[in-house]
């Protein structure tokens, strides 16, 4: 590494000169008000996390308005807390699935099954072993809490960022090995900034697709188990319960409020800086403004406190490449078709031990007819999530388009599409009741909207960001050849969206078997409806406590999801690697 060039300028530089470059100034003292003020909001909610457990019972949620700020501080810690670990799974799995065709094998059908495992599931096996890894302290509620946030979070970015490293346009693929970049180069200067744009899309869409299980994260409900942690989603659950509209207009109004906040200080900076990062070779017309991102940009002292973090970044980075460059050891032929022969085997084993266990399991206590009943309400909710997945592609994708390619028109729907995602579908369950209650309509039809309220949005964002990302220079072309309104979207658009479509049409297939479980059973205090289906199945083995029936209702709706996948989405994405990519 050669840091003289860096470091013998400032030495250069005389002393006054270099202290002046750093002197605060106006835009200094506004960002550390900011800075300190989110800072102290996020330690004072840290120090109520650690509270004993037992101050849950002395001072329970209350619909008081005067608490429902705190309450909504600690919901959006636990939010961007599960964001923080998303992001390290996806940088993690996804770039291993992409770059290791063994390790795909894997992962992918992992994470099929486990965006389709939903978060009452996964709330059944873990709250107990997260009480016990913290005895008598609300951390352990907390981490299991978050842990089911994350896994609202997780899968989304996940198939983003893994479709994004498999479409990387082949040009400057190629340009990167002319350069002859190292694994580590090519990560870091191509491949992670090419799917930047999609990734922060599908961070907000995972941001405000998880709203939607915040009150069965934050009031949990599992057999004997139960604890409500202070946050919007049990103030919404108890608003509910006790058939207080007042209160669930506040968490309404306050949920609005939250995302507004979240919008301007992390999200909005955030896009108008991956921005930069869009593939294309001319400049847009339009750009994407944040005010707290100009306002960073003025900085002086502030930026001068950070700098040195780049440099380590940096060296770290031309240490890690040095290293990668090194020429690779030279393998037997053999070691290859070995190594891979034994990866099936041990791939096959695992899966074979797991399937033994899970039929031991639910032999010793169910009967062939409860597997036959699970399968049956499963192809009940299989209707459902087609039906809807299709609904919602015909109205979306269009407005998508539309939205996508206008980044002003972009920048005022944000904060309302991330409002509409976030808005939990339990606020309409009290209409939803009372209108089939008083009008007489069956349960199996009219619940059925309230699955795809809270993942129709999956398909808005991803093609929101494959619109946002379509390079302007093939956009003017479209416009120079005068093509007409049927050849553009046949030839042109859709081309160009259809991986992020397929993406968000396969999370929002995946996330509509999750959210069977909340909306296949509605109430409104003591009034209750259930729809026939594979989520009500689950939801009610999981309150009884029947664990048996919910590992049961699990595997059915993982199977379903798995093949499902593999069926229809896995096909379209090879098309879109094969044929769509940008060449």
């Amino acid at each position: 590494m050669n840091s003289r060039p860096i470091f013998g300028a400032m030495r250069q530089a005389p002393l006054g000169l270099r202290l002046g470059a750093y002197a605060p100034n106006l835009f200094d003292l506004v960002a550390f008000i900011l800075v300190i003020g989110v800072l102290s909001l996020i330690a004072h909610s840290i120090e109520d996390m650690r509270a004993p457990l037992a101050a849950l019972d002395i001072a329970p949620v209350r619909l008081d308005p005067w608490l429902l700020p705190e309450y909504a501080a600690r919901t959006a810690l636990r939010l961007f807390a599960a964001m923080a670990a998303s992001l390290v799974f996806t940088f993690i799995v996804a770039t291993l699935a992409a770059k290791s065709r063994r390790a795909a094998m894997v992962i992918i059908p992992m994470l099929d099954i486990l965006q389709s495992v939903p978060v009452l599931g996964f709330l059944t096996f873990t709250v107990m072993f997260f009480l016990r890894l913290f005895p008598g302290s609300q951390l352990g509620a907390e981490c299991a809490a978050i842990f089911a946030i994350f896994t609202a979070q997780a899968w989304n970015m996940a198939f983003s960022f893994y479709q994004s490293l498999r479409t990387v346009p082949g040009d400057l693929a190629e340009v990167s090995r002319q350069f002859q970049f190292s694994p580590w180069l090519r990560f870091w200067r191509l491949e992670a900034p090419f799917a930047v744009p999609g990734l922060v899309w599908n961070a907000m869409m995972s941001m405000s697709g998880a709203w939607f299980f915040v009150v069965a994260s934050e009031a949990i409900s599992v057999g004997d188990v139960t604890i409500a942690l202070p946050g919007i989603g049990s103030w919404l659950a108890l608003a509910i319960e006790q058939r207080n509209m007042t209160g669930v207009a506040l968490a309404v109004a306050a949920i609005a409020v939250t995302i507004l906040i979240y919008d301007q200080l992390v999200f909005r900076p955030i896009v108008a800086w991956a921005d930069k990062f869009r593939f294309e070779t001319t400049a847009a017309q339009q750009r994407p403004q944040s005010w707290v991102f100009d306002l960073l940009r003025k900085t002086r002292l502030i930026k001068g406190l950070v700098q040195p973090f780049g440099w380590v970044v940096g060296l770290i980075g031309r240490l890690a490449a040095r290293t990668n460059s090194r020429a690779p050891v030279a393998l037997p032929r053999l070691a290859g078709p070995i190594a891979g022969a034994a990866w099936f085997v041990l791939v096959g084993a695992a899966v074979a031990y797991g399937l033994w266990q899970i039929v031991a399991y639910l032999s010793a206590t169910l009967a062939p007819a409860d597997v036959v009943t699970a399968v049956g309400y499963g192809l009940i909710t299989l209707v459902r999530v087609l039906v809807l997945i299709a609904l919602a592609s015909l109205v979306w994708v269009p407005i998508g388009v539309w939205i996508g390619l206008r980044p002003a028109v972009a920048q005022k729907v944000q904060p309302i599409a991330q409002f509409l995602a976030a808005f939990p579908a339990n606020v309409l369950f009290p209409f939803a009741v009372v209108l089939i209650v008083s009008f007489r309509l069956d349960p199996d039809i009219w619940l059925s909207p309230l699955m795809v309220l809270g993942t129709q949005w999956y398909i808005l964002f991803n093609v929101i960001a494959g619109a946002s990302a379509f390079p302007t220079d093939l956009r003017e072309v479209s416009t120079l050849f005068r093509l007409k309104t049927q050849q553009w979207w046949r030839r042109v658009i859709l081309p160009g969206i259809f991986p992020y479509y397929v993406t968000g049409a396969l999370t929002a297939s995946g996330g509509s078997w999750n959210a069977s479980i909340v909306a296949e059973v509605a109430s409104w205090g003591d009034t209750k409806l259930r729809a026939a289906g594979l989520g009500s199945y689950i939801a009610e083995a999981t309150t009884s406590g029947d664990y048996p029936r919910v590992v049961l209702g699990v595997a059915v709706m993982s199977l379903f999801v798995v093949i499902f996948n593999q069926v229809l989405w896995r096909p379209l994405y090879r098309f879109a690697e094969r044929r769509l990519t940008l060449n």
